[in-house]
């Protein structure tokens, strides 16, 4: 369309006897229309050849100057240079400017050395006017252009990042949730499975009946635990209570419980804390341990206890907790062999947990069996290390229970 429009008015100017120049010239008549006819021809290729297109134009339009001239070629020479800074190279986008900076004072100072007159100083107006004027806008759009391509390309990375982020957050929050779940669950659905398999296998009412107490007892609890847990995660819920995470204050009731659902399976349970009186901790520097740090510990002692329902065989499961200047160690000892009797299957999901809540802690953690002193029995031992800063210092005292 450009090059149609033109060529047309081209031809118009030239129907009715409109030239830019009235003097004599060396090519006077209709040769002007082959210079014009060359501009309209890289008009064609302004796109897909910039580069060709202002060669062949500039040779044009320095022949259209040995004839009478018209100003559709002129515009036309204008339009093909600002294609070539537009879409053209890079390189090319920076050189031309510069050149038609270098040609515009070339002009100027040259033909006014030559004709020594002020009108000299036209020639080099209209040189800028033709060639660095049309380059200057075609760099200034083409800036533009590339610093609005570079905004979408910063906004697409930037909404890429913030999906990968949400993603992230969603499967983090849904592993947290998967850990609270096996956590809070896992332990009474695990007494449950071992005294219905009692209840089932040995004929004897007076076990049935102690069976069925401690199914009713854990199927309550584990009905409570779900119905806080389904309570945090019930969205738009303000007349609910929060709830209070478990802290360390708990294990004697949770140990107490462990002793109750392990009494049929030949399981003692003990617990020895090592961190002090609580009146020597509230004396401390640095008050109670940190929450997260209070409710990992926990948890991991929880875990370690269901897994000793599940998989000990008849002993004493030990739970010892013990607190220094930067490290809080919780350890649980199992009798590990060959269980006689009825067994509660595992998902393997509970090692898997305790290690995920000690990473996000930085903390370290080892589960296995280990050889006794004597070397004649192995017991499975869980063995964590939390990290609570220098704020949190151990009391005196020893809290074995």
């Amino acid at each position: 369309m450009i090059a149609a429009a033109g060529l047309c008015g081209g031809l118009a100017l030239w129907g009715v006897g409109l030239g830019m120049r009235t003097a004599q010239v060396l090519l006077p008549g209709a040769w002007v229309l082959v210079p014009m006819a060359v501009l309209t021809g890289t008009e064609l290729l302004r796109r897909t050849a910039p580069r060709t297109a202002l060669i062949v134009a500039t040779v044009a339009l320095i022949a259209d100057q040995f004839t009478t001239g018209s100003v559709a070629t002129v515009l036309m020479y204008t339009d093909v240079m600002y294609a070539a800074v537009l879409y053209g190279t890079p390189a090319s986008a920076r050189r031309i400017p510069r050149t038609t900076v270098f040609v515009t004072v070339a002009m100027t100072v040259g033909f006014s050395a030559w004709l020594q007159t002020v009108e000299s100083l036209l020639i080099g107006l209209a040189t800028g006017l033709v060639a660095f004027g049309p380059a200057a806008t075609g760099a200034l759009v083409r800036n533009h252009r590339d610093a609005a391509e570079a905004a979408r390309l910063r906004a697409r990375q930037t909404a890429l990042l913030a999906e990968m982020d949400r993603t992230q957050a969603v499967t983090a929050e849904r592993s947290r949730m998967a850990r609270e779940l096996h956590d809070m669950v896992a332990n009474h659905l695990s007494a449950i499975a071992i005294h219905s398999t009692a209840a089932l296998s040995l004929d004897d009412e007076r076990t049935s009946r102690d069976a069925l107490g401690v199914i009713r007892e854990n199927s309550v609890a584990g009905l409570a635990e779900m119905r806080r847990l389904i309570g945090l995660l019930r969205e738009g819920d303000t007349e609910r209570e929060p709830a209070a995470a478990p802290t360390l204050e708990a294990l004697d009731t949770l140990v107490g419980q462990a002793r109750t659902n392990g009494a049929s399976s030949g399981l003692g349970f003990t617990l020895a804390d090592r961190r002090g009186t609580a009146a020597a901790r509230s004396a401390g520097a640095g008050g109670a341990l940190p929450a997260p740090v209070e409710l990992a510990a926990y948890r991991i002692v929880q875990e370690s206890l269901t897994n000793a329902l599940k998989h000990a065989v008849p002993g004493t499961v030990a739970v010892e907790l013990g607190l220094t200047d930067h490290t809080l160690d919780v350890r649980v000892t199992s009798p590990f062999g060959d269980r006689p009797g009825p067994r509660a299957p595992g998902s393997g999901a509970g090692l898997v947990g305790m290690r995920e809540r000690i990473a996000l802690l930085d903390g370290v953690f080892e589960a296995g069996p280990v050889a006794t002193t004597g070397g004649t029995d192995r017991v499975w031992v869980v063995r964590a290390e939390l990290p609570v800063g220098a704020s949190a210092t151990a009391g005196e005292g020893d809290g074995t229970r």
